[in-house]
């Protein structure tokens, strides 16, 4: 009797470390709240699709700035308590650069995966060190909205195509202007604040051409077919213009397309969008994975499936998230849930997006071009002591 007692503890014995092994090992990803079913649906998608992994989404603030603190404190401090770390496109870098978040390199070789199958502005973000260290979220970029109803159709042939210059959008600018019932050529983003680095990031294509690139910057600051107040202009402004039928061309976000459906004095048929001549800067969120986690590969798991198809479909389908897996662009199924995909100017923007500079100390980059190049722009400082500032902060 006791022998078989001891044969049943045995065996329970082993049952239950056979369950224990069994149970999934859990994930956690830490994400900004979502306003859309997106983020939790392919959360439950992943969990369904397999049984090793449990992700569990910590749902944290919308206030970027507190996210970020929250972030960096648990960090610093060599915390595991997430795995999976969503990212402002601007973090990485001082990310990476402290030691926060491991580099991919070596697991997307192992996955078979190439970096240029993935939105480029999103990758490059998360380069740091010639290291690899993030996969998208989600992307956003800066882009070229006009009126098709005033714009010749040879000329809105060469926007959306992206085969013009800068010179060419001034000139543009300067011929429509006033036509339709506009008041001005071009309105974007100016003022001294973060769209400024991010509008200058795009007129020097990626800081490669910082004179001529400022240079041309200020002559449309200086044109009559911007407006007196431009050095004063934020996306609300700019939205505002173009929204209300007073400006012919915009440079801002895709957010600029739904408020143009639902607020709109002008109507989405009488508008298309382009490339911007020198990239499109991205913005949007990116994953990276702690470099503390003890469960980096259920986090890479996770990662590679919300940027394969199935979970790129439903991002998009169920939160209108832009794909940042490259060949989802073209799928019909996602084109079909957002219409701005239809356009083939969204989709040449989408693939030409350009990272903004990838910095240990972002905030202070940022700070110090802004520094830099307005003063130039409102006709207070030199072109050349200007380059030199500039490149003086690239270089940080």
């Amino acid at each position: 009797m006791k022998k078989m007692l001891a044969i049943l503890l045995s065996v329970a014995l082993v049952l239950a470390t056979t369950a224990a092994l069994a149970e999934p090992v859990t994930v956690k990803f830490a994400a900004q709240a979502d306003s859309t079913p997106a983020t939790q649906a392919v959360v439950d998608a992943f969990n369904a699709s397999q049984t090793n992994y449990m992700v569990e989404w910590v749902d944290m603030t919308n206030d970027s700035g507190a996210m970020r603190e929250q972030l960096t404190t648990s960090l610093k401090a060599g915390s595991s308590e997430y795995d999976i770390i969503s990212m402002d496109v601007v973090w990485a870098g001082e990310f990476a650069a402290s030691g926060y978040i491991m580099p991919l390199d070596m697991m997307l070789d192992d996955a078979g995966l190439n970096v240029a199958d993935y939105n480029a502005g999103s990758m490059a973000s998360g380069n740091y060190n010639g290291k690899q260290y993030v996969l998208p979220f989600f992307p956003d970029l800066g882009m070229l909205y006009f009126r098709t109803d005033i714009v010749s159709q040879e000329d809105a042939a060469k926007l959306i195509a992206g085969t013009y210059t800068w010179a060419d959008l001034l000139a543009m600018a300067e011929t429509y202007a006033g036509q339709g019932g506009t008041t001005t050529g071009f309105v974007f983003q100016a003022a001294l604040y973060e769209g400024l680095v991010c509008n200058a990031n795009e007129f020097t294509s990626n800081w490669t051409d910082v004179k001529g690139g400022l240079e041309i910057m200020k002559q449309f600051i200086d044109s009559k077919a911007s407006p007196d107040n431009i050095l004063n202009y934020t996306e609300g402004e700019t939205a505002n213009s173009f929204v209300k039928g007073e400006s012919v061309f915009a440079r801002n976000w895709p957010y600029q397309w739904g408020v143009i459906k639902s607020e709109g004095t002008i109507t989405t048929d009488q508008v298309a969008v382009a490339p911007l001549p020198g990239g499109s800067t991205v913005g949007g969120w990116i994953l990276g994975i702690n470099k503390n986690s003890a469960n980096a590969e259920g986090a890479f798991a996770f990662m590679q499936f919300l940027n394969s198809e199935a979970g790129q479909l439903i991002m998009s389908e169920q939160g209108g998230y832009l794909p940042g897996l490259n060949k989802m662009l073209t799928d019909e199924r996602i084109i079909k849930s957002d219409d701005r995909l239809s356009m083939v100017g969204f989709q040449n923007a989408l693939k030409t997006t350009i990272a903004r500079p990838v910095s240990a100390e972002y905030s202070k980059v940022s700070d110090a071009l802004q520094q830099a190049i307005y003063p130039y722009l409102s006709g207070s400082a030199e072109i050349d002591a200007t380059v030199t500032a500039v490149q003086a902060a690239l270089a940080n």
